[in-house]
């Protein structure tokens, strides 16, 4: 799993099993992050709120809308 890591990461056994025990944990804990951010975003707009079902059918359907909708999330969260 160290086969990419730079330095001594990927020659070293006992380094490479920190870095990939390290990394398994940035895995773990960015997947929980990346649910917390998509259902933060659900309260997309002002008035119009927007589940996670309208957003997964927009996507699938109205994939130019639904860029814009994501457009307009990512300006208002910066």
């Amino acid at each position: 799993m160290a086969k990419g890591y730079r330095g001594r990461a990927n020659r070293c056994f006992r380094l490479a099993l920190s870095r990939v025990e390290k990394a398994l944990q940035y895995a773990y804990r960015d997947r929980k992050v990346k649910k917390r951010k998509s259902r933060a975003a659900e309260g997309v707009g002002g008035n119009v709120k927007l589940n996670r079902k309208m957003l997964a059918d927009l996507a699938c359907n109205e994939p130019f809308s639904f860029k814009a909708v994501v457009d307009v999330v990512k300006m208002t969260n910066k």
